[in-house]
């Protein structure tokens, strides 16, 4: 635990976390520092003066919070009219050159600008000259837009670009007036991570020509999720509207702190993956083509795998804990050889050595821990041997993998349980769409082996039905997550002492001791 320290703030005592600076070690008790150029990623700059504070007794009197470190005993006064003169004053500056634009902005509503006027300055502008005019729409590429009139010059998409992903690509040129930030001449943002420079505008100056006026963002609900992108499991906001009778659509992602797995970044990739939460969705039950109900999918699987003489299924690696349970149990039962081969996720030489991944699944380290076997000659040995292929979500042939496969697999009948269409939906006698990651909840393990518990956040108009609950209509022995967790538990010992309801936030890591994050 780290250590603690006490210090005044308006004259209230507060106890703080030490080592850390003014902006942090307040702001983590609730008290906000105004600032824009100060982020927790990228250290202090110190270049808006916003976080400007009075020490009382302090030599010199006011210091910019964001570079000063918590100190036993230090008064710190945010309070005082001179403190709050020179937030107004440091507003007015800003606000300049500012085209005000906030209601066509995609920023409004999250800009920091917009707030701290609200919060400390709310005057009228006493400029009488013509407002410098700066470029707009600029294509920095990578699919971030910039528009200069409304940057702040904080600089923190500068920094990002030096420090973080060191391409550096952006740069502050010219003076006073004329300053402003922009691309090398022929070198626009040519990175995995630039769309996080968005994130990181503290106004609307950097904007993602993906999400650019698709919605106002006092209308998006704003939940929690894991990306499934790959096995890095980086935790993400998932931004979401269901407008009136119509559907529930997902329209970004964006990157959620988490110290233990992904800092304060995604990358662009697992950002854009939201689209396929929208896009391609199995959303109708067919059996030879025909659309029919859920139930007589079900009905008709059920006949399938009790008349196959030799059935064979498939789980994916994406697929939760308690789902992957769930199939294996239902294998069990049902006297079935259970697989998660899944080579078809694997991207060779695609990740680095920051957030990417070779591996796109969320949960191969699932399969593993779960013990469901996963090698290739095995899984071929026993598709040759088959005569009915029931798959629970696996791509099979992603990434243009596994094209030799396919000319067994067309031999065989196969029954496809899906969230989206590929080769073997194409090519089902029975197709049963089910939910996607976003519309469910469980448990996945990072290839770190950091165990994360997500939520179903997105509720579709006719919602589909989750992977566990398909297995439990087939005759499966898992009714809800709980009963997966029991079975799971006793079975796996580096997770018998876990109860998913207490997993922390930032997730657990199964490597150290539990006692550490969790209570069992």
């Amino acid at each position: 635990m780290a250590d603690m320290l006490k210090l005044f703030v308006n004259g209230e005592e507060v106890e703080v976390e030490s080592g850390k600076n003014l902006i942090d070690a307040i702001g983590a008790v609730g008290i906000e520092i105004p600032h824009l150029c100060y982020h927790p990623a990228l250290g202090a700059d110190g270049n808006c003066r916003m976080c400007l504070v009075g020490i009382e007794d302090g030599r010199p009197p006011l210091v910019p919070a964001c570079k000063t470190p918590a100190m036993e005993g230090m008064r710190v006064q945010l309070d005082t009219e001179k403190i709050k003169k020179i937030q107004r004053d440091v507003m007015e500056l800003e606000l300049i050159n500012h085209p005000v634009d906030c209601p066509i902005c995609d920023q409004a509503g999250e800009c920091k600008l917009q707030d701290y006027y609200m919060e400390h300055d709310l005057q009228e502008s006493r400029m009488r000259v013509a407002q410098v005019k700066k470029s707009k729409n600029l294509d920095f590429g990578c699919g971030v837009v910039h528009d200069q009139e409304r940057c702040v010059l904080c600089g923190r998409c500068v920094r990002f670009t030096r420090q973080i992903t060191g391409t550096g690509e952006l740069g502050i040129v010219n003076r006073t007036d004329t300053a402003r930030v922009n691309i090398f001449p022929g070198r626009p943002l040519n990175n995995r991570y630039a769309l996080n420079v968005v994130d990181l505008c503290p106004v609307g100056a950097m904007t993602s020509r993906d999400f650019r006026f698709s919605q106002r963002v006092w209308f998006l609900k704003k939940d929690e999720g894991i990306c499934h992108g790959c096995a890095k499991g980086c935790n993400i906001h998932i931004d979401h509207n269901r407008e009136k009778y119509k559907d529930d659509v997902i329209y970004r992602y964006r990157a959620r702190h988490n110290d233990l797995v992904n800092g304060y970044f995604i990358c662009d990739e697992g950002r854009m993956s939201y689209k396929s939460e929208n896009e391609n969705r199995l959303t109708e039950a067919t059996v030879k083509g025909d659309l029919v109900a859920v139930s007589e999918a079900v009905h008709t699987i059920r006949q399938e795998l009790s008349e196959a003489k030799k059935p064979l299924i498939l789980v994916s690696p994406n697929s939760s804990l308690e789902q992957q349970w769930a199939v294996k149990r239902l294998a069990t039962l049902s006297g079935v050889e259970c697989f998660g081969y899944s080579d078809a996720y694997i991207k060779e030489g695609d990740g680095d050595d920051y957030l990417i991944r070779d591996d796109k699944s969320a949960n191969r380290k699932g399969l593993e821990l779960i013990e469901i076997e996963t090698s290739k000659q095995r899984f071929e040995e026993a598709l040759a041997e088959c005569d009915l292929l029931v798959n629970f979500d696996n791509d099979l042939f992603r990434f243009d993998a596994n094209e030799e496969m396919k000319a067994v697999v067309a031999g065989k009948k196969v029954i496809a349980i899906s969230t989206h269409a590929n080769y073997l939906t194409d090519n089902g006698t029975v197709v049963l769409p089910v939910a996607s990651y976003s519309e469910y909840g469980g448990c996945v393990v990072n290839e770190d082996g950091i165990l994360q518990a997500f939520s179903p956040v997105v509720r579709k108009n006719e919602e589909l039905i989750d992977v566990l609950e398909v297995t439990r209509m087939l005759g499966g022995d898992v009714s809800d997550s709980g009963q997966a967790w029991s079975g799971i538990r006793s079975a796996v010992p580096e997770l018998a002492e876990v109860q998913p309801d207490l997993i922390p936030a930032e997730g657990l890591q199964l490597s150290v001791s539990e006692e550490a994050h969790v209570s069992a």
